[in-house]
């Protein structure tokens, strides 16, 4: 099996490569990359592998890049420091999403997902597998159209084209509309963004999932951070840090 590493840390891409010789003796480790331009000098100039495990945060900018400029038709294992960008790497070829610092354990497993996976495609007697259409399911729909919501002593929905940005208050998960009405809601953030749309909301932090539509003006701001302005006011500052700035841009130009 030939395997591709693309790491930052040379520390974690060494430890890694260990760890992976370690759990599978067929491994050989065929490169070790540090930056998105490597990597797709590497994936454009030399033959495909089996497995990439890849960071998402590389030298110079986000893993997802890469797939922009290459075709990548392994399936890949994202391994990072960050939980944020879960949905978007499984909208790209990722199989599983290891957070730092990882295990033994956690490379064992990923390995047996990788391996069910081509198991199920040579039993199925299929061509060679379409892991974009893969990734297409595990990421589920295109996006949740409502929710269900208990306000007045009565449920009711709200279509999700009507709501401006969900947020977090005092451990409560809200939703705000662009008619300014609020609702409380039962889900946590987190799986709020797992069901709706990636290209229409957008996770700014850990207290807000804004819509794209709700969106009106972008600022810089102090430390390199992003100020985001909507059409309706917020109660805090929606400030996007420096490390997932890149990534805001790219969801903003991707319409």
């Amino acid at each position: 099996m030939n395997i591709l590493i693309i790491e930052d840390e040379p520390r974690t891409a060494k430890s890694l490569e260990k760890i992976i010789t370690e759990v599978r003796t067929d491994a050989a480790i065929t490169g070790l990359y540090q930056s998105v331009e490597s990597s797709v000098k590497a994936l454009a100039q030399n033959p495909p592998v089996d497995l990439i495990f890849m960071d998402i945060q590389l030298a110079d900018g986000l893993s997802f890049e890469i797939f922009k400029q290459v075709t990548v038709s392994c399936p890949v294992i994202f391994c990072t420091a960050f939980d944020e960008y879960a949905i978007e790497a499984f909208r790209q070829n990722g199989i599983d999403y290891i957070l730092k610092p990882f295990s033994q354990q956690d490379i064992a497993e990923a390995f047996r997902k990788a391996d069910a996976l081509k198991s199920f495609y040579q039993q199925k007697a299929a061509p060679a597998p379409d892991f974009s259409e893969l990734i297409s399911r595990l990421g589920g729909p295109a996006g949740k159209t409502s929710f269900l919501v208990f306000h007045d002593q009565k449920y009711m929905t709200v279509a999700t084209e009507e709501i401006a940005f969900f947020y977090v208050s005092y451990n409560a998960t809200c939703i705000k509309c662009f008619d300014k009405k609020e609702y409380v809601i039962s889900q946590s953030l987190d799986q709020i963004a797992a069901q709706v749309s990636a290209k229409q909301f957008f996770r700014v932090n850990r207290q807000y999932l804004v819509n794209f539509k709700a969106i009106k003006e972008i600022e810089h701001y102090f430390m390199r951070k992003l100020y985001i302005k909507l059409v309706i006011d917020t109660k805090e500052k929606l400030l996007v840090n420096k490390e997932k700035a890149p990534r805001f841009f790219a969801w903003m130009e991707d319409r």
